[in-house]
């Protein structure tokens, strides 16, 4: 049985009905409106008539805190972040993610003009669902975040997303993801002969200004009619 589609904070384009999709992940213990108030600074063309959708993640306990419950896309152990991902638990998030996009496409939107990001785990979880979807995406949007599923990535990845340019950036003081995790995640990429833009901020877990402007222009680009 398909499991219901996730719940989600969604804003239609202004001008019109929706011609291109953003699908966004927040990141560990967040929810959907988490990058809400992101969408006004990317500075994107209306004439794009760009539907952001922001997912909430299912409510689970998550081990490294103690079990507490909160919304998490996969339960996280331990704080070594190359080891023991919950691999069941990220997969089952990337259905439902996948699941997400399989609406655009039926509300009349193609996969080549949606882009999948993500925050932290969010972006985990984009990496993983993006460079795995058997449709073209647009784009793929990953922030300060890390690869799961390296071990299976070469026999899994989609032939359809193999040239789709992914966009990475990270804090270079983040003392929760690391930033030679991002870094190991994009060479890891770029090794597999993956398009690969990235660029770091000096700041910690969290997002810029010119970080959302940057993301904002590679949205109008790939975006484009």
């Amino acid at each position: 049985m398909n499991e219901p589609l996730l719940p989600c904070v969604e804003i239609e384009p202004t001008e019109g009905p929706a011609a291109a999709s953003v699908v966004w992940l927040h990141g560990l213990g967040a929810d959907g409106h988490d990058f809400e108030a992101v969408v006004p600074e990317l500075g994107l063309d209306p004439s794009l008539r760009v539907r952001f959708v922001f997912p909430h993640a299912p409510s689970i306990p998550v081990t490294l805190n103690g079990g507490m419950v909160m919304p998490a896309w996969y339960d996280i152990t331990e704080v070594d972040l190359r080891r023991h991902h919950d691999e069941s638990g990220i997969r089952r998030s990337a259905s439902r993610i996948a699941a997400l996009l399989r609406r655009e496409q039926g509300r009349g939107v193609p996969s080549t003009r949606t882009v999948l990001a993500g925050f932290s785990q969010g972006g985990a979880i984009a990496l993983f669902q993006g460079l795995r979807h058997p449709e073209p995406l647009a784009g793929i949007i990953a922030l300060s975040t890390y690869l799961v599923g390296a071990d299976t990535l070469d026999a899994e990845r989609s032939e359809a997303n193999r040239r789709t340019p992914v966009l990475m950036a990270h804090g270079s003081l983040d003392p929760m993801v690391p930033v030679q995790r991002g870094e190991e995640a994009r060479d890891r990429l770029l090794a597999s002969g993956q398009a690969v833009q990235w660029r770091t901020w000096p700041m910690q877990h969290q997002v810029c200004l010119e970080e959302i402007q940057w993301i904002g222009a590679f949205l109008n680009e790939r975006l484009a009619p």
